[in-house]
């Protein structure tokens, strides 16, 4: 399999949460120099699954920006979470993948469902991948989102629950985030939590 991200051309960014590209627009992140819109599949598309085998290091999944490289690694040494998702085929779009970790960091940051504190603890929030530039997250910021859908009990909300990245850490475990209060830690591989697909679009200026 080879990653890809669809070009498209120069236009004005969408709104947080708009209906875009078989998903919603959910912020944009820089890899190489260039900058991508990350496009949030709808709740319909979540999956759940163990990540991979534990104690099984995979060469290709560490990115934190390009999820679809590592879903494709995933994929190919038999992760069945990563394969459903490389699977999907969603408004005519079939490029997707589990988020990577910076990637995922904009769903909360833009998408965040409840209104609980954040947790303000190691890295969460801080996303030097984003642009604008993801700082540490603080008790209040960032706030519920102002998109109706995806605030707590809306038809796209993600759950009180925790999500996988496609970001590996270790050849056990791999980067999560709680999307109550914005927890950004790594978990056993072997769990089963949650995953909502992502796919990536190059802007060309």
């Amino acid at each position: 399999m080879q990653s890809a991200a669809r070009a498209v051309p120069a236009f004005t960014l969408p709104e947080i949460g708009q209906a875009y590209g078989g998903g919603y627009f959910s912020g944009v992140t820089v890899q190489d120099g260039k900058r991508y819109l990350v496009i949030t599949a709808g709740l319909e598309h979540e999956l759940k699954g163990k990540w991979g085998e534990y104690g099984v290091k995979i060469e290709g999944a560490d990115s934190f920006t390009d999820g679809r490289a590592n879903t494709e690694a995933m994929a190919a040494t038999g992760s069945e979470v990563a394969q459903k998702v490389l699977a999907l085929e969603i408004g005519g779009y079939s490029d997707w993948a589990i988020p990577a970790r910076d990637q995922q960091e904009l769903q909360y940051r833009n998408l965040k469902p409840t209104t609980e504190v954040n947790y303000c603890w190691g890295r969460d929030g801080d996303n030097p991948n984003s642009l604008p530039i993801g700082t540490l997250y603080t008790e209040e910021s960032p706030a519920q989102t102002t998109v109706a859908v995806f605030q707590h009990g809306g038809a796209e909300a993600f759950a009180d629950a925790w999500y996988w990245s496609s970001s590996q850490r270790s050849a056990d475990n791999a980067f999560t985030m709680d999307f109550v209060d914005g927890t950004q830690v790594t978990s056993g591989k072997n769990y089963e939590l949650r995953v909502r697909p992502v796919r990536s679009e190059l802007i060309i200026d």
